[in-house]
């Protein structure tokens, strides 16, 4: 099984720490901000949905580099866009949901994969044999747009095979309004049949790059697909996705959180052993030398506990209790302390967590950070996959260890009572890298190559 690992990196790391009530707030953060910062930050998130903009790269500047984005060019017929206005459905509570509740469809790891991503490739050949397709320019478009820029999206969208029946090419209309929002979906996008700056920058990926990943991500369907079989829990990592499997069908698929790109989620394969309900938090080692120690140092100069604002202990090397107060947080003993976070409403971890052995030490789990559940772009966590609606993936789960109905589940949530859950019997989950597929009915989707597996990594800052 060590295929299952073979892109794996070192990520002994998990959950990052849930904060203390009016002292600290999370964000999504550069790498170099570490786990914390201080509240009225510009970066920070409530726990509404929403989510500050994000810096997209390609031909808008930001990580891609040049580019404006602009109205675009009109006739007097048109409805101009002013300025670079994003359509209404942007951000909305209805794109949240779309993004939280994924359509089930078909297992990404389904055997049938394997025959379409093969007819994908063909096609795309012939596509890159015929010279790709244009660049689409940095114009925000939409319904009733039209002009010279609306004709380039027209034979883009044609070319890919999103745009299909009649439409007249210098106009947006419905035909092209339904083949952007198909374009969207199968890319991960927000279906809002409006042309954005995401859109645009995804829409810009060369076709030779999507024919490389289609190429690299059939040999992993080729030889994962088939090992997974029966009751499963598959996590694609690119797509930041849980798919509960059964009778080769999708039983519910959850928007995850996985690990940043200094933080990767490893993969690999293995059986989940038991459900540890309103679980302490044992802090990596490597969370502890990089986020931690830090963070103590910061507050005993403020004069703050660390310890008592986050609900911690701390041990010595043999396992003696330490009295926060007796912690010097700038010696050198300090790193060779255990820290542990207990049960508690803002506990790393939430309520619940999913445990398997691993070589890795990750896990998938509940988060009190909600919030970055309703981003398009979740590569926020330390190596560990945080689960949306984590409630109903784990009364799946447990659906044969009786007594473990969605009710009792939700008491546990509730009640804040500690319990570890053996299955009656262990069930496999992988932890997978797949950014590109196609399915038994012609839909070719593609993610971001957020670790550069496929040696596409334009594809990350795409999104």
């Amino acid at each position: 099984m060590a295929t299952w690992s073979r892109f794996a990196t070192a990520a002994a790391l998990c959950a990052t720490f849930a904060l203390a009530p009016g002292l600290l707030v999370a964000t999504s953060q550069p790498a170099d901000a570490g786990l914390f910062t201080w509240l009225g930050g510009r970066g920070n998130q409530d726990d509404s949905g929403s989510a500050p903009p994000q810096n997209r790269g390609g031909l808008f500047g930001g990580r891609g580099g040049g580019g404006v984005f602009q109205p675009a060019p009109q006739s007097p017929r048109s409805g101009a866009l002013h300025g670079d206005e994003l359509p209404p459905e942007e951000g909305t509570a209805a794109t949240r949901q779309w993004i939280t509740n994924p359509a089930l469809g078909t297992p990404t790891l389904s055997t049938r994969n394997i025959e379409a991503t093969k007819a994908a490739i063909q096609h795309y050949q012939a596509i890159v044999a015929n010279g790709g397709w244009p660049a689409v320019p940095a114009y925000a478009m939409r319904a009733g747009s039209t002009g010279q820029a609306v004709e380039i999206l027209h034979r883009r969208l044609e070319i890919s095979g999103d745009l299909v029946g009649q439409s007249i090419p210098s106009e947006y209309d419905e035909a092209v309004t339904q083949a952007v929002r198909k374009f969207q979906s199968r890319h991960a996008l927000p279906p809002t049949g409006t042309i954005d700056r995401a859109t645009i920058d995804v829409m810009n990926v060369p076709a030779t790059v999507r024919l490389t990943q289609l190429q690299a991500n059939l040999k992993r369907l080729q030889t994962l697909a088939p090992a997974a079989t029966g009751r499963y829990v598959a996590v694609n990592i690119p797509a930041a996705q849980v798919e509960a499997v059964e009778g080769g069908q999708v039983s519910q698929r959850h928007a995850a959180v996985v690990g940043k790109l200094e933080r990767a989620t490893p993969e690999l394969s293995s059986k989940i052993q038991e459900i540890n309900f309103n679980p302490y938090w044992n802090v990596p080692r490597s969370i502890i030398q990089k986020d931690l120690v830090p963070k103590g140092r910061e507050m005993a100069q403020r004069g703050q506990d660390m310890l008592s604002a986050y609900h911690m202990e701390a041990f010595t090397a043999s396992g003696a209790p330490i009295d926060a107060r007796s912690i010097d947080w700038f010696g050198t003993d300090v790193y060779t302390y255990s820290f542990r976070q207990l049960p508690w409403s803002e506990n790393s971890l939430g309520f619940v967590k999913i445990n398997f052995p691993n070589k890795d030490a990750v896990y998938m789990h509940d988060t009190p950070l909600k919030s970055l559940f309703g981003r398009n772009v979740r590569f926020e966590s330390s190596g560990c996959v945080r689960v949306h609606n984590v409630e109903g993936l784990v009364t799946w789960i447990l659906r044969d260890t009786p007594g473990w109905s969605l009710e009792r589940v939700l008491s546990m949530k509730q009640s804040g009572e500690q319990a570890d859950v053996r299955l009656s019997k262990p069930m496999p989950v992988y932890f997978v890298y797949i950014s590109a597929w196609a399915t038994p009915d012609g839909l070719v989707n593609f993610r971001p190559d957020i670790y550069n597996h496929d040696g596409t990594a334009l594809t990350a800052s795409n999104y």
